[in-house]
């Protein structure tokens, strides 16, 4: 494996090195750099910035051999100086990049686990009402430019969204209804077997839907929403089963009471840690402590309860303790969204159309918290819906693909349950293609974020590709350009490791 991966990245730095000439080139033929000089009018500090930028970019230097020296400094980090500032690009990468990396992760990470699990639920419910009505849906996000997602849901989950919370955050009887009616008719679409069943459960759904939407109303919960010690003791018990159903089976009663234990420890730790939360010390570092901590204790009662699978106990355990520690995060951020409502700077406006953060916002980092997520809430639908619709269609022809494999008939005729011949037969190996998709999709993710970025006044990497497009800045674009190269490399090199993972009749060898 390690050949296999030392031969990949050689050749990808090959390509990198002679995509990068290219564009170079390419750059040098777009313009003059110094077009920005006329804009000075004293004569002296004009030619002073000339020099400065002549020989910062090496701009007397014939375009090939500029190149090399460019990519020699490339080499030591040094991406070199940004003709309109003057100052170090590496800088200004460094901390955009962080910036559209935020914003990426999420809607890749959303887009790629919600999408594949609607995939799937289309696909064992196919031709149903759910599948049909998934199916529009993802052709309508599909056919949209990112461009036009991103101003209309600037213009109604913010604007409008942020009036709706002024005016008291009521929802009107048809709207109940409706929810209701939407819940019913998914319960029923989803849900299988008889009649009588999927009637019942489409009754459970709708009418569960409408008394949540109605106490929402009536309570005013959206302007200080809280999911309170009841709500989460019952998410984390309903994780803790759902988790083992589909990882194990209920009937695997090892995996079921370790995933219950966890629990049972994450709910006495909510309770324990509320007041290390309310430390004014509290930091973004504490709490990915605290979550390591959580699911290695997650593990170790998985290993503990053993059974004839201790792996599979300590990873329904594991995943069980990840999911309830997010619970418990979104609890206790939500418990100060009023507060960071209320803020002065917010005045009660908290879902945010602009830039990545309110600079003057001042509190604690559960405020701070809240104030990142309301920049992020926005930009991220925006990107996720479009890959969601992607991800949903792959991920459901993929798994139709496997179903009807003579494998699957195989393993249904042996007696086994539909939980296994689907989650460790057919899920398996329909994710194969996905991983491609994957790869190939987070330089499309990225390049999307430039206009989801330019929509939303972000100061990331987008901005920095449009400004030094505009400004026929070179080295800022050659900073882009190789970092949105090597993230291609390299997710398609972890793409080619994830094959071996999914299929053990895939090898990696030199």
């Amino acid at each position: 494996m390690i050949t296999f991966i030392v031969r990949r990245l050689v050749a990808a730095i090959f390509i990198v090195i002679g995509a990068s000439f290219i564009v170079y080139m390419l750059i040098t033929k777009a313009g003059d750099p110094l077009g920005f000089l006329i804009e000075i009018k004293d004569p002296i500090l004009r030619e002073q910035i000339r020099r400065e930028v002549v020989a910062g970019l090496n701009l007397d230097v014939h375009p090939v051999l500029r190149f090399f020296r460019w990519l020699g400094a490339l080499l030591t980090g040094d991406l070199g100086i940004s003709a309109r500032t003057r100052l170090p690009v590496s800088d200004d990468i460094g901390r955009r990049l962080l910036l559209t990396l935020k914003l990426v992760t999420a809607s890749t990470v959303l887009s790629v686990v919600v999408g594949i699990i609607v995939g799937i639920v289309t696909a064992l419910r196919q031709y149903s009402g759910f599948d049909y009505v998934t199916t529009f849906f993802t052709f309508v996000f599909f056919s949209l430019p990112v461009f036009w997602v991103a101003v209309i849901l600037k213009s109604v989950g913010g604007i409008n969204f942020n009036d709706w919370l002024r005016d008291g955050a009521h929802f009107s009887p048809t709207v109940i209804v409706l929810a209701a009616l939407v819940i019913a008719g998914l319960s029923y679409t989803i849900a299988g077997g008889p009649l009588s069943r999927r009637l019942g459960i489409a009754v459970f759904g709708g009418v569960g839907m409408g008394l949540l939407v109605s106490y929402i109303s009536s309570s005013q919960w959206m302007l200080d929403p809280k999911l309170g010690p009841v709500v989460v003791i019952l998410l984390a018990g309903g994780i803790a089963y759902g988790v083992t159903a589909v990882m194990a089976g209920v009937r695997n009663k090892k995996a079921l009471y370790s995933a219950l234990t966890t629990a049972g420890l994450g709910i006495i730790s909510y309770f324990a840690l509320q007041g290390l939360f309310d430390d004014a010390e509290f930091n973004i570092w504490m709490l990915a402590g605290l979550g390591v901590i959580g699911v290695v204790a997650g593990v170790v009662v998985g290993y503990a309860f053993g059974g004839f699978d201790k792996g599979l106990s300590a990873r329904t355990a594991g995943l069980s303790a990840f999911m309830i520690g997010i619970v418990i995060f979104v609890d206790r951020a939500m418990q100060s969204w009023a507060e960071y409502s209320s803020s002065p700077v917010i005045r009660n406006r908290p879902i945010k159309t602009i830039g990545d953060r309110e600079s003057r916002l001042e509190g604690s980092f559960w405020v701070v918290t809240n104030d990142t997520f309301s920049h992020l809430i926005l930009p991220t639908l925006a990107l996720m819906l479009i890959s969601l619709a992607s991800y949903t269609r792959y991920s459901r022809a993929s798994m139709l693909e496997v179903l009807n494999q003579d494998y699957i008939r195989t393993a249904r005729a042996k007696g086994l349950t539909e939980r296994t011949v689907v989650i460790r037969h057919g899920f398996r190996n329909a994710m194969i293609p996905l991983a491609t998709i994957v790869a190939f999709d987070i330089g499309g993710v990225l390049g999307g974020a430039v206009i989801t970025e330019t929509v939303f006044e972000w100061n990331a990497m987008g901005r920095l590709f449009t400004e030094s497009l505009r400004n026929l800045d070179p080295n800022p674009l050659m900073g882009f350009f190789v970092i949105i190269s090597l993230f291609a490399v390299v997710a398609n090199l972890g793409a080619d490791l994830l094959y071996a993972v999914l299929d053990p009749r895939i090898r990696i060898t030199s």
